[in-house]
């Protein structure tokens, strides 16, 4: 600290010599200016400009991130080295945190009021800060360049609450060595999810312990695919659960088909304690539906070809949209330079390169020149649907109380991906607990 204000006070002091050697350097040769009292004048706001400059306090400012951990905390300290070459009057004390523990943590802290200036949210729980007030609103720094709608899922009653700082969505990934082995074609992105089941029954048919296909049984799966067939978890004013509509019931009998029925995706004792990926990186999986930050440990475990395209649908295409928010506490007496930090961490080139380059998520940003460096990574070949992806997003239905219902449906597949109940039960329980339980808006 010491330093850097040595070396400011020590710049200022060379301009100020610099501006009064040239004041004595006037035109005409003379030895004195010809306007002797202009250039006092000019000396004088050229010394105080420079004084202030020398004095200016550093601000420093606390964040607290959880999707730097595991892997990114130097892409992170990085962005931080590059922010404070251009604002070397902000400090920033960075603390990253485990995902598992992150919103335990923030909840203690927040209700503690010892949350720090600024930090990151997920999408899930961005409406329920944003609804119990404590959050600031966000203002004073453009917004332009900021994908629109990752910066509108932030936007609360005409108020920014939060700005994006990455995004991401999910593909179908597939194992190009399993479709020849069973001669079919590639997943093309005009493929339904009729195409997926037939392509997955005949990946099944190449051995007892080979699976056609694998995705989540879970809420998250469910409100995307609901949408693929033309339903919805509320009705459009959010006034009204419609989790058990006809199009919703569709959806989830062919999602818990696949497991009770067909069996092209393996049940929980099928896979044997192994996770999704690792079912994949094994080789013995043809298809599976995940997010686009899979491709860095894909390429590094997979000893086979695989490559992507843009999810399939049912009566049309919907494909996830997951963004983390940078949010500015309400109690913080320092929002002015945390604003100036999370606005740069989402919307600096120089933040997106970093990001990209580290393959870490996707900067919520459209300027193509930076985005372009994306494509030019692989595997996959296709990289391009990622971007073809951003053509259908849907997000999920926000309201207060999102993590109960979440848990509620998840819970109700689960039982049906089980077998203990049908899909249509499922959907019939849910609805009936979620209005018991929660009270919308």
């Amino acid at each position: 600290m010491k330093k850097r204000r040595i070396k400011t006070m020590l710049a200022a002091g060379l301009a100020l010599i610099i501006i009064i050697s040239l004041a004595g350097c006037g035109g005409g040769g003379s030895a004195e200016p010809e306007n002797t009292a202009d250039t006092d004048a000019n000396t004088t706001v050229a010394a105080e400009a420079a004084s202030e400059a020398a004095n200016e306090e550093v601000v420093t400012i606390t964040f607290a991130n959880f999707n730097a951990s595991g892997g990114n905390e130097e892409t992170l300290e990085e962005m931080y080295l590059a922010f404070q070459q251009e604002y070397p009057n902000i400090k920033v004390d960075i603390e990253t945190i485990g995902y598992d523990d992150y919103f335990t943590q923030m909840q203690t802290r927040v209700a503690g009021n010892t949350a720090p200036d600024c930090y990151e949210l997920n999408i899930e729980n961005f409406a329920a800060y944003a609804a119990k007030g404590v959050l600031t609103e966000i203002t004073g720094v453009d917004f332009a360049g900021i994908n629109e709608t990752a910066l509108s899922a932030f936007n609360v009653d005409g108020k920014q609450y939060g700005v994006p700082g990455s995004f991401s969505n999910v593909v179908l990934i597939y194992n190009k060595e399993l479709f020849d082995q069973a001669g079919i074609e590639y997943p093309a992105d005009d493929w339904t999810w009729d195409d997926v089941q037939v392509a997955a029954e005949k990946i099944k048919g190449l051995s007892d312990d080979i699976f056609g296909i694998y995705a989540p049984v879970t809420y998250n799966e469910f409100f995307k695919v609901a949408a693929q067939y033309g339903g919805s978890l509320l009705n459009e004013d959010k006034t009204e659960f419609t989790i058990n509509s006809a199009e919703n019931i569709q959806a989830a009998q062919m999602m818990i088909g696949r497991i009770v029925d067909s069996n092209v995706q393996p049940n929980s004792s099928q896979m044997g304690g192994m996770d999704d990926w690792s079912l994949f990186e094994s080789g013995r999986l043809g298809m599976i539906s995940t997010g686009i930050w899979a491709f860095g440990t894909f390429t590094e475990e997979c000893d086979f070809e695989w490559d992507i395209c843009v999810e399939p649908g049912g009566t049309q295409k919907a494909t996830h949209f997951f963004s983390n928010a940078y949010v500015i506490n309400a109690d913080s007496d320092k929002s002015e330079a945390a604003a100036t930090w999370i606005n740069w961490l989402a919307s600096s080139g120089e933040a997106a390169k970093l990001r990209i380059e580290k393959g870490w998520d996707l900067p919520a940003i459209t300027d193509e020149s930076v985005l372009s460096a994306y494509l030019e990574i692989t595997p996959p070949e296709n990289r391009q649907a990622v971007f073809d992806s951003l053509n259908y997003l849907v997000t999920p239905p926000i309201i207060e109380e999102y993590s109960l219902m979440s848990d509620i449906i998840t819970g109700k597949l689960e039982e049906a991906a089980s077998g203990k109940i049908t899909a249509q039960e499922a959907l019939d329980q849910a609805q009936a607990e979620c209005e018991s339980r929660i009270t919308l808006k």
